[in-house]
């Protein structure tokens, strides 16, 4: 199937305020695309560039003026549509045995304030059985009590 999806993103500030917008496909599925990502800005013509975040991210870089911009992107990608695999065997690893290479993920982020949230975590994952059934569980509250609009 294809789909096509955008955004359109209004904000208003007080003074230049430099922006890094992590707003377009994952690398890996970059070659899904069927109609490039079209990029654009009121005002028209704000300088941007992007890079590649250590996790694969495009990253766009520019600097929003002060008063009024708005930020458009459209593109249409294919996608087979079956939802995620399920795999009820999956097991939980100890952090002392995970791969190096995935120790990047588990650092704390400037997104979630990582010390004020582990208590509450515990406080509602810690009683699940390991596995894939407690990451069932958190995906299961995430999509109950967050909405993106």
């Amino acid at each position: 199937m294809l789909i096509r999806y955008g955004y359109e993103i209004a904000l208003t500030c007080s003074q230049p305020t430099p922006l890094v917008c992590l707003l377009e496909v994952h690398e890996d599925r970059a070659a899904d695309l069927r109609k490039p990502e079209t990029f654009f800005t009121t005002p028209a013509g704000l300088t941007n560039s992007t890079y590649l975040d250590l996790y694969g991210n495009r990253c766009r870089r520019l600097t929003a003026p002060a008063g009024d911009l708005t930020i458009w992107g459209d593109a249409t990608i294919a996608d087979s549509g079956l939802p995620d695999r399920v795999l009820p065997e999956a097991r939980e690893v100890s952090v002392v045995d995970l791969p190096d290479h995935c120790l990047v993920y588990l650092m704390g982020s400037c997104y979630c304030e990582t010390d004020r949230l582990s208590q509450t975590a515990w406080d509602l994952f810690g009683a699940v059985a390991p596995g894939w059934g407690r990451v069932q569980a958190i995906c299961d509250y995430v999509n109950g009590h967050i909405q993106f609009d």
